[in-house]
């Protein structure tokens, strides 16, 4: 992978609702209107506004994804994508492809420069994280390639275990 990509691309520990970047991305579910897990957090810390937004909506189709504002947050904007629910079937990993694909493109539809992600699908919909991993790192690389909107992607994670997961797989691209 090329260095310029890689560069692009942070990898920390932590909680995302406390993270100062243009946009963080939401592991939402269909409806949009908070859940358990990252989800509740996001819209626990945005405020009732958040859930406001979300209802005019009307939901979002698993693969896809949606922006509204970041209220209370330190982002200004969250980027809803709602993540598939682990099967172990093919269209799985295409459909969590597509929710990191659309969301670096809504941002950069919107002029967002940097944008963090969870661990999409890996907490109650059952992702197991090494293969989530690499399907978040490989389609944000490849979104990077050609476009130089974005000029930083922070994947933030919760656990220390999901943490080293990502850095080290990002480290076998580094070393390629």
């Amino acid at each position: 992978m090329e260095k310029k990509v890689i560069d692009r691309i942070e990898i920390r520990q932590g909680d995302i609702t406390r993270l100062d970047s243009d946009a963080i991305v939401n592991a939402a579910n269909n409806s949009l209107l908070g859940g358990g897990g990252v989800d509740g957090a996001i819209h626990k810390a945005a405020g009732p506004e958040l859930l406001e937004e979300c209802k005019t909506r009307g939901g979002c189709p698993t693969g896809e994804a949606a922006i509204t504002m970041g209220y209370n947050l330190p982002a200004q904007y969250v980027i809803h994508t709602v993540g598939p629910v682990y099967k172990g079937k093919p269209e799985d990993s295409k459909q969590l492809s597509l929710c990191y694909l659309n969301s670096l493109q809504i941002a950069a539809d919107h002029g967002i420069s940097s944008i963090a992600f969870p661990a999409v699908s890996c907490g109650a919909y059952g992702y197991p994280i090494d293969e989530a991993c690499k399907i978040a790192i490989d389609s944000t690389c490849d979104f990077l390639k050609n476009n130089q909107l974005i000029k930083k992607v922070i994947f933030v994670l919760f656990s220390e275990k999901a943490c080293d997961v990502y850095k080290d797989y990002l480290a076998t691209l580094t070393a390629s």
